[in-house]
């Protein structure tokens, strides 16, 4: 039979997300999958990513999360890809998928949850790696220092924040993954947006995925994961070296970090975030 290929559109997101649900992640709910490619910052979607149908059955589908960003001075536009299933029966359909997107014309593309072969096929396709060595910090309360203040009230962070984070803060607001910190002192602060992660089935750990002023982050990164322990009951912050610009004091490095990944020739590394992905939209 032959199998369609065909862009996800908005009524194609609850059979996307029961697919995906029942074959991919289970304990991710479908409304958490529809959920999250209705991206809450404005943007034009081309697409949600693209399925295969089978007598209008999917069989397989690769999500995609799509933003317009200023970088370096420059407009550019985004697309960030996300989760990608394909029955064990359609598996030789399934790099269409991936290259259908990869077709689309001025994007810049980004893989922030590679895994298994998708790694080094990526990188057959000229996909860049990042370098996502990660320090573990953990969230052991410290004492409290003058004037250092950790908070996630959105009254406090919506006052402090400069206009170009309180517009990251409010595309962001009602996405399911993504927490959001203002440490603050007297004279500094800095914007912490964070997602609670697993490692091994262990949902213990912080995941910091940007740091408005990292050398503060840094500098301040115990007072964080203490208020992270207190406030939220996480035991451990996980922070790549790129984000907080370098190893927070009395963390430990991971012998092995997880893989992600960039395409685009207008990209250098150091412009790449992880804001405006899939890590800030679903929490799984």
């Amino acid at each position: 039979m032959s199998v369609a290929l065909a862009p996800i559109t908005t009524a194609d997101l609850r059979a996307v997300g029961w697919f995906l649900h029942e074959n991919l992640n289970r304990s991710v709910p479908i409304r958490s999958w529809v959920r999250a490619l209705q991206v809450p910052w404005k943007v034009p979607q081309p697409n949600h990513g693209y399925l295969l149908a089978e007598e209008g059955r999917v069989v397989g589908a690769y999500l995609a999360y799509y933003s317009e960003r200023e970088i370096a001075g420059r407009s550019l536009r985004v697309c960030n890809l996300g989760a990608w299933c394909v029955l064990d029966s359609h598996r030789h359909q399934g790099l269409r998928l991936l290259t259908t997107l990869l077709k689309q014309k001025g994007y810049a593309f980004t893989d922030f949850s590679p895994s298994g072969n998708v790694v080094p096929l990526n990188r057959r396709l000229k996909f860049v790696d990042l370098d996502t060595t990660t320090a573990l910090l953990p969230n052991i309360p410290a004492p409290p220092r003058r004037g250092v203040k950790v908070t996630s009230n959105p009254e406090a962070l919506l006052e402090r924040l400069t206009d170009q984070e309180r517009r990251v803060y409010l595309d962001h607001r009602d996405t399911a993954a993504a927490r959001h910190l203002l440490l603050a002192t007297p004279h500094d602060h800095s914007y912490v947006v964070l997602r609670r992660d697993s490692r091994k089935g262990v949902r213990a750990f912080a995941t910091v995925l940007h740091a408005s002023n990292p050398e503060l982050f840094r500098r301040h990164a115990r007072n964080v994961a203490g208020h992270l322990m207190i406030r939220h009951g996480i035991p451990a912050t996980l922070v790549e070296l790129r984000v907080a610009g370098g190893r927070p004091a009395g963390s430990v490095l991971l012998s092995t970090s997880r893989p992600k990944m960039f395409r685009s020739d207008d990209l250098d590394p150091e412009h790449v975030d992880y804001l405006y992905s899939e890590l800030t939209c679903l929490e799984w």
